[in-house]
């Protein structure tokens, strides 16, 4: 294996607590678009969660419509996906918080100077820049390395596509095989995976042991090199990788 010398983080319950009041503002807008199409089926925010988990709004409104049989036009996408922005920004800027114990690893990588860092997103570049400032991350992070899915490439597209890891490794310079992501959900995995960057597996942010045992075991048959139940196992779980 090629020396690690990239760190590529996602942002959503990896770095910053954000998926749950992120996925508030999505259920009202999807309840809105299916009560438009006389569908009577309505979500709650942890509903959706569950289904979408990992990915932007774009793509939850491309599973909706697969789901329900119904057609929006390119206007009406890009009319909820606007709207949805907003809310959630609005939402994160006022209650987003850092994932349990990712703040003090953080410091000490950006202290060791040994690895570069950047941000890899399915979220819209907007969201995820008021994210990482909201709660003091931005200053691990040149700006120009935080990629969005939704936002960074010619044509928006949401994880699990590689497209948004292979971006980023042209833009930054490195080959995948140099670089290590972390990844939290399923469709994050494939997407890291797929574009051949071996992955860490978080699922510190899924709320108790069962959840947490239920999501490692996706991750791992998603494609995940080592499982990470907490940010204080980074360091080992890295080495890990770096020995193999």
């Amino acid at each position: 294996m090629p020396k690690i010398t990239q760190l590529l983080f996602d942002c959503d319950n990896t770095l910053v607590l954000s998926e749950e009041l992120a996925f508030e503002a999505c259920a009202e807008l999807s309840n809105e678009m299916l009560e438009k199409h006389n569908i009577s089926d309505r979500y709650t925010g942890p509903d959706l969660m569950t289904t979408f988990v990992g990915q932007n709004f774009r793509g939850v409104v491309t599973g909706l419509q697969q789901k329900y049989g119904f057609k929006l036009s390119a206007e009406e996408v890009n009319s909820y996906v606007d709207r949805e922005l907003g809310k959630v920004i609005e939402t994160l800027l006022a209650k987003a918080e850092p994932c349990v114990g990712v703040m003090p690893v953080l410091e000490q990588l950006d202290q060791s100077k040994k690895y570069g860092m950047a941000v890899v997103s399915s979220s819209a570049l907007s969201r995820v820049q008021a994210s990482v400032k909201k709660v003091g991350q931005d200053k691990f992070f040149p700006p120009d390395h935080i990629f969005s899915a939704a936002t960074s490439l010619p044509v928006p597209t949401t994880k699990p596509d590689p497209a948004i890891y292979l971006h980023a490794c042209k833009v930054i310079g490195k080959e995948p095989g140099e670089c290590v992501a972390v990844e939290d959900s399923k469709s994050g995995t494939l997407s890291a995976v797929r574009a051949g960057i071996p992955t860490i597996g978080y699922v510190g942010s899924y709320g108790g042991a069962i959840k947490q045992k239920e999501m490692a075991e996706v991750l791992k048959e998603a494609g995940v090199k080592v499982i990470m139940d907490d940010w204080s196992q980074f360091m080992d779980c890295l080495a890990q990788i770096e020995a193999m």
